[in-house]
C-alpha cells in the first residue's frame, strides 16, 4: 500500500489534485481511498458526491468499485476517544500531586484534533484492501504540524508516563490507596496503547517506501523560497517528498494579438521562469532535483469524476501516478562515517536536510540528544551511541546538507 499525502497553500488547488490522483488510480483498476483532513473540506464538492467520516463508493463509470472517499470529523473524534484518554491522564496527573482544576488544563493540548484526524488517516488505511491511500491535507502550515505532532505527543507521554510505566503504575497506585489500582490500571494500559499507537503513526509517516508528500504551488516567484523551506522542514522530521505540482499555468497564447493575448504571453513566460528556477539542476535548484509536475488553468472548475480524470490525464500522461519519477527514497535525516581507535577518532555526523543558503540555522546539545533547528522549526534528535560521548570539532553546509564533525570527549570516552 501506498500513502500519498497532498499539501500546499490555501487555495492552490491541492485538494482537486488529489481527488484527481484518486480517480485515476481508480479508473487503473486499482482500490484507492482518498480522505480529507483540511477542516475546510471541500473534497466532498470536487468529487460531486456527499462525502461523510466513513468511507463512501464514488460513482462513476471509469472508476466504479474502485474509488471510495471519506471526510475525517475531528471535532467527533474529540468528543469521543479524546473524552476517555483525557480522563486517563487527569488520573495520572492527580497521582502525581497536580491538582484537579491544574490536571484539567493540562489535558486540554493543542494539536488534538489535528492528531486524532492523523490517527484516523492510520485506522482507515489499514481497514481496507486499498492499494493507495490519497490525503488531501490541510494548508502547508498545518500540514507541516500534524506532521510533527505524533513525535511531539510520544515525548509528552514518554515524560509524563515513562516507558517503565508498570512500576511507576505500581509507586502511584500505592501512594494513592489500593481502592485506585484498577483506575490507574485502566490509566496505564490507556496510555500505553496511545504510546504504541503513536509509534505505529510515527513509523508510517516516516517509511519512504510507503509514504511520501506531494507538495501543490502555483507558479510564482514568492514560492521558491517557500518551496524550499517546506522541503526542509519536511526533511526535518523524516517525512519524503516525492515530487511537485506545479497547478494553474496560463494557457499559451500562440499566436494570437490583442491585449488579452499579450497578457496571457507575459504571464506564461513569468510561470515559465518560475518553473525553470524550481527544476534548476539537481542538488542546485529549489526542489534538489525532485520531479515537477504541471497543470494547466481550465476555464471550468474540473468537478466530478469525468472531469476529474480529464485533469489526472494531462498531469500523469501515461505515467503511473505512484511512480516518483525514478526518485530515490529519502536519505535518512541521520548517517555517521568515519571513526578510528581511542582518542584520535574522528566522526562525521550527516544531517540529509536541503539548506537555502539564508537559511536559520542553529544545533545545540541536549544530553543525548541533538537539537535543530531551522528556521524557526526545531527537532530533538537521539544522536546514535558513538556519539554521546564526542564534542564536535567543526561543521559545514553542503548541497548535502550539514556535516557535523566529532572527536571523543577525553573524560567520557573510556568510561
Amino acid at each position: 500500500m501506498r500513502v500519498l499525502l497532498f499539501t500546499g497553500k490555501g487555495g492552490v488547488g491541492k485538494t482537486t489534485l488529489a481527488a484527481a490522483t484518486a480517480a485515476r488510480l481508480a479508473a487503473d483498476g486499482r482500490k484507492a481511498l482518498v480522505v480529507s483532513t483540511d477542516p475546510a473540506h471541500s473534497l466532498a464538492d470536487a468529487l460531486d458526491t456527499p462525502l461523510s467520516a466513513a468511507p463512501s463508493e464514488v460513482d462513476g463509470e471509469h472508476v466504479a468499485g474502485g474509488l471510495m472517499a471519506a471526510q475525517v470529523d475531528a471535532r467527533s473524534l474529540v468528543d469521543g476517544a479524546w473524552h476517555e484518554l483525557r480522563a486517563h491522564l487527569r488520573t495520572v496527573l492527580a497521582g502525581a500531586g497536580v491538582g484537579e482544576l491544574d490536571a484539567e488544563e493540562l489535558t486540554v493540548l493543542p494539536g488534538a484534533e489535528e492528531l486524532l484526524a492523523l490517527t484516523e488517516v492510520l485506522r482507515l488505511a489499514r481497514s481496507g484492501p486499498w492499494e493507495a491511500v490519497v490525503v488531501d491535507c490541510g494548508p502547508t502550515a498545518e500540514t507541516l504540524r500534524l506532521l510533527a505532532l505524533p513525535e511531539a505527543f510520544a515525548g509528552y507521554l514518554e515524560r509524563l508516563f515513562p516507558t517503565h510505566r508498570r512500576v511507576v503504575r505500581g509507586l502511584l497506585a500505592g501512594l494513592a490507596g489500593t481502592g485506585t489500582v484498577e483506575r490507574w490500571d485502566a490509566a496505564a494500559d490507556a496510555l500505553g496503547r496511545l504510546a504504541e499507537h503513536l509509534g505505529a503513526l510515527r513509523a508510517l509517516l516516516t517509511d519512504s517506501a510507503t509514504t511520501s508528500v506531494r507538495l501543490v504551488l502555483t507558479p510564482e516567484r514568492v514560492v521558491v523560497a517557500e518551496t524550499r523551506r517546506t522541503l526542509t522542514a519536511l526533511a526535518l522530521q523524516g517525512v519524503r517528498v516525492d515530487g511537485v505540482v506545479a497547478n494553474r499555468l496560463v494557457p499559451s497564447a500562440g499566436s494570437a494579438r490583442g491585449a488579452t493575448a499579450a497578457w496571457l504571453r507575459t504571464r506564461r513566460a513569468e510561470q515559465d521562469a518560475v518553473l525553470a528556477d524550481l527544476r534548476g539542476s539537481a542538488g542546485t535548484s529549489a526542489l534538489d532535483g525532485l520531479p515537477v509536475r504541471t497543470v494547466e488553468h481550465r476555464a471550468a472548475e474540473p468537478i466530478g469524476v469525468p472531469a476529474l480524470l480529464e485533469l489526472a490525464a494531462e498531469l500523469y500522461a501515461e505515467a503511473d501516478p505512484l511512480d516518483d519519477g525514478g526518485g530515490e527514497p529519502g536519505r535518512p535525516l541521520l548517517s555517521v562515517s568515519g571513526g578510528g581507535r581511542g582518542l584520535d577518532a574522528e566522526y562525521e555526523l550527516r544531517i540529509a536536510l536541503p539548506l537555502s543558503d539564508d537559511a536559520d540555522l542553529d544545533l545545540a546539545r541536549v544530553d543525548d540528544e541533538l537539537a535543530i533547528t531551522v528556521d524557526g522549526r526545531r527537532r530533538l534528535v537521539a544522536l546514535p551511541s558513538a556519539l554521546r560521548r564526542c564534542v564536535v570539532i567543526g561543521a559545514e553546509v553542503d548541497d548535502a546538507g550539514l556535516a557535523v564533525r566529532l572527536r571523543p570527549d577525553p573524560e567520557l570516552w573510556m568510561r
